[in-house]
C-alpha cells in the first residue's frame, strides 16, 4: 500500500514539474524583453493619402510608400528572427536612441510632418508653380537635462513665441535669446503636434557653449502655402522615408503628367530642400513588402559607395537577388533623377 501511494506521489511530483517547465517556458516565449523586432510591413497607395485640391489623377498605376513593421521582441520572436533573413532584432538603445515610446512616436509625427511639408516644397518648385513659405516657429529637436522647461516642454513642440516677441527666423530667436541673463525669468508660447496652444514660464540658462539659452535643440517649422491646396493623410504611419514617394505623387496631380505609364511604382527615401534623396532604414523589408505587392519598380536612394550598409541601392539589390523577385530597383541621388527616369527611362548623369 505503501509503495503504491509512493509511485502516486511521484507522478504527481513529476507531473507538477513537466507542468511547471511549460509554464515557464510559454511565459519565456511571450514574455516582452527589451529588444525590438522589425519585419517587412506594408505597401501604401499613395493616390488615397495625397490629394491636391481641384486635381483628379485618372492615370493608371499608381504609386506607393513602403513601412517596417516594429515591435517590443519576445523571446520567441528573437529565435524567428535567426530563421528570417528579413527580421533584425535591435536594442532598445539602437530602436529609440533612449527616448520613450512617447517621446519616440512625437519624433516620428515631426519626421512624418517635415517630410510631407518638403515634398509639397519639392513638387511646387519643380512644376515651376507658385509657394510661400511660411515661417511658423522652432521645433523642439531635445531638451537639455537642466532646462527649467524640461518638464514642461514635449519633443516636437513648435516654440512660437518668446517673451511675447515673434521672430521670421531661428537664427532672429537665437540671437535675442543669448542677450537676455542667466537666471532671468523668460516665458515662451509653444504648439502641440496635435494643434494646442500652451504657455510657460521658466529660466534662462548658461549653455555648455558659454551663451545664453533655454536648453533646447532646435530646428525651422516652415509651412508651404500652396494654391491649389495639398492634404495629405498618411494616417498613423511616421518617419522621414516617405518624401521622395510624397514629392512624386504631388507632382504628378501637379502637372497631370502621366510618369507611372500604367507601372505599379514603389519606393523610399527622404526628400531634402535641396532636392537630394537620402538613406533610410530597413530597406531590405521594404523591398520585401513592395515584391509581394507587385509592385514592377522600386526607387532607392543611392549613396554612391561600394557598401550595402551605407548605400540602399546595394542592399536593395541583394535583397531583391534573395527574394528572386522581377521588380526593377532604380538607384537615384536626386529627385531630378527619378523624375528624369519616369519620363525618359534614363537617370541623368
Amino acid at each position: 500500500m505503501k509503495k503504491a501511494n509512493n509511485k502516486k506521489q511521484n507522478k504527481i511530483i513529476k507531473w507538477s514539474l513537466a507542468v511547471a517547465v511549460v509554464v515557464i517556458a510559454v511565459i519565456a516565449l511571450i514574455y516582452p524583453t527589451s529588444y525590438y523586432l522589425e519585419v517587412p510591413g506594408t505597401t501604401e497607395p499613395l493616390g488615397k493619402m495625397v490629394q491636391v485640391e481641384g486635381k483628379k489623377d485618372e492615370h493608371k498605376g499608381d504609386f506607393f510608400l513602403t513601412t517596417v513593421q516594429i515591435a517590443q521582441a519576445n523571446v520567441a520572436m528573437m529565435i524567428y528572427s535567426h530563421f528570417n533573413s528579413f527580421a533584425t532584432i535591435y536594442s532598445e538603445q539602437q530602436m529609440t536612441g533612449g527616448l520613450n515610446n512617447e517621446q519616440f512616436n512625437l519624433v516620428n509625427q515631426f519626421y512624418m510632418q517635415t517630410a510631407q511639408n518638403t515634398a509639397v516644397y519639392q513638387a511646387f518648385k519643380l512644376a515651376n508653380k507658385p509657394y510661400e513659405l511660411k515661417y511658423d516657429g522652432v521645433y523642439v529637436l531635445q531638451i537639455a537635462k537642466n532646462s527649467t522647461f524640461k518638464n514642461k516642454l514635449q519633443l516636437a513642440d513648435t516654440i512660437t513665441a518668446v517673451n511675447g516677441q515673434h521672430f521670421k527666423s531661428s537664427t532672429e530667436m537665437i540671437d535675442y535669446v543669448s542677450k537676455q541673463k542667466v537666471g532671468d525669468s523668460v516665458t515662451i508660447e509653444y504648439t502641440r503636434i496635435d494643434g494646442s496652444k500652451h504657455k510657460s514660464t521658466g529660466k534662462y540658462i548658461k549653455l555648455e557653449n558659454g551663451k545664453t539659452g533655454i536648453g533646447i535643440s532646435l530646428t525651422d517649422h516652415t509651412e508651404v502655402v500652396t494654391n491649389p491646396k495639398v492634404t495629405i493623410n498618411a494616417g498613423r504611419i511616421g518617419g522621414p522615408s516617405a518624401g521622395m514617394m510624397f514629392t512624386l505623387e504631388i507632382y504628378s496631380q501637379l502637372t497631370g503628367k502621366n510618369l507611372r505609364q500604367g507601372q505599379e511604382i514603389a519606393g523610399t527615401g527622404t526628400i531634402e530642400h535641396d532636392g537630394s534623396i537620402g538613406q533610410i532604414g530597413g530597406v531590405d523589408k521594404k523591398v520585401a513588402t513592395a515584391s509581394k505587392e507587385g509592385a514592377d519598380l522600386f526607387i532607392v536612394p543611392d549613396s554612391g559607395t561600394k557598401k550595402n550598409s551605407s548605400n540602399n541601392y546595394l542592399a536593395a539589390k541583394a535583397a531583391a537577388k534573395k527574394l528572386n523577385t522581377k521588380m526593377k530597383i532604380i538607384p537615384v541621388k536626386t529627385i531630378h533623377d527619378a523624375l528624369a527616369y519616369l519620363e525618359t527611362g534614363k537617370i541623368n548623369d
